[in-house]
């Protein structure tokens, strides 16, 4: 075995209605104080937040809902959150929300704890000092933001930058089922998709490949799996609500410790240049990268294979195939329109899009084959 280090956050709350406990749960780790809810905007006119702000002042926090959190948060909207979050004395931060809402509740408990700038916060390892206590509390179950130490902020028009440090762990994820139940079904999808991937790279990557994090990824696959189709055609199902909150949780896990690799790579210039909900850009790559990878990493997928479809036979090639043709089946039954031109992508961006995707070197590092920039734009012609 290679040597290896895993870290993930210290406290996790698995609990239906956590939300209209927040406040009590929070007070058995903090001192009620000035506590900021990072969010969105259809979050707070949606009235979800109601019930956990009400418990939040019954026991004795004051609260600021900070509801400019925009998907694929541009960093002058992080700058802008993190001034707010400093004139209300913030001393808790709390991330409420998708993975966005919960990016930049990270990188205000950085900033509010900190004279360094964001700017120079931009890759691994390069934040210094320390934080504020930061809580995370998913509304989607897909990125597993609430349990990684990384950030994705756009930087300019196009661009996409992670930040990547210890400091973005949370000290607390709280999963609360009722609070995705409103998901709609392609949402759900997509995200649930999102999760998937991060499993599945996280059990296939090159670089930092562990056995804890392949323990997890295993889990959340047939969590994920078994759940995702049941949840968009149920969306008040709480049951697959929660195995799909706690099958993300895993996942983001898993790829916290054994990063993501080209499916990455491939979908944020997706986001960066259309503005594509992240989960749906993986998932538009996903199949096509994978059989990219096939021949690379035929064990590893078909041990997944066995995650995915438990009882499967046959040799090494066979099954690695079964798990991709699994996957392109699962996807379909969610009914996700899954061809770029379907979601006004244009043909002759691809060069461009293969040329970005070149840049996310801190993911393609990862990947199990190597991938040139020629490679890229095949995969983006076979999912055009």
């Amino acid at each position: 075995m290679q040597p290896f280090r895993f870290q993930t956050v210290p406290h996790i709350v698995v609990e239906r209605g956590a939300a209209a406990r927040l406040g009590e749960v929070l007070a058995t780790r903090f001192t009620p104080g000035r506590i900021c809810v990072v969010t969105d905007p259809f979050l707070e006119r949606s009235g979800l937040l109601a019930p956990a702000l009400a418990s939040l002042a019954a026991h004795g926090w004051q609260a600021q809902v900070l509801s400019d959190v925009q998907a694929d948060p541009p960093d002058h909207v992080v700058a802008a959150v993190a001034a707010r979050a400093r004139e209300a004395g913030t001393e808790v931060v709390l991330g409420l929300g998708g993975g966005s809402s919960m990016d930049v509740a990270k990188l205000v408990a950085v900033l509010l704890a900190s004279d360094q700038p964001l700017a120079a916060m931009y890759g691994i390892d390069n934040v210094r000092g320390e934080r504020l206590p930061l809580v995370q509390m998913p509304t989607t179950a897909g990125t597993g933001s609430e349990v990684t130490p990384i950030s994705i902020v756009t930087t300019g028009e196009t661009t996409k930058s992670g930040i990547v440090a210890r400091q973005l762990y949370a000290d607390m994820a709280i999963l609360d089922a009722t609070l995705t139940t409103g998901l709609p079904p392609a949402a759900t999808a997509a995200t649930g998709l999102d999760a998937m991937v991060h499993a599945i790279e996280a059990f296939t990557g090159r670089r930092l490949k562990n056995p804890l994090s392949d323990h997890l990824a295993l889990l959340a696959l047939r969590l994920l799996a078994d759940n995702m189709v049941r949840a968009c055609e149920q969306g008040d199902d709480l049951d697959a609500r929660e195995a799909l909150l706690l099958g993300a949780m895993l996942a983001g896990q898993a790829f916290a410790n054994s990063p993501v690799a080209a499916v990455h790579a491939l979908a944020y210039p997706l986001g960066g240049r259309y503005h594509l909900p992240h989960g749906l850009t993986n998932a538009l790559v996903l199949p096509h990268v994978l059989r990219f990878n096939i021949a690379a990493a035929p064990d590893h997928y078909a041990a997944l294979a066995d995650a995915l479809q438990p009882g499967g036979s046959g040799e090494v090639p066979a099954r690695a195939e079964a798990f991709v043709a699994g996957v392109e089946a699962l996807i379909a039954a969610t009914r996700l329109p899954m061809r770029l031109r379907d979601h006004g992508v244009a043909e002759d961006m691809l060069p461009t899009l293969a040329a970005d995707a070149m840049q996310q070197t801190r993911l393609l590092v990862n990947n199990p084959r190597e991938m040139t920039e020629a490679d890229a734009l095949a995969i983006y012609r076979q999912a055009f």
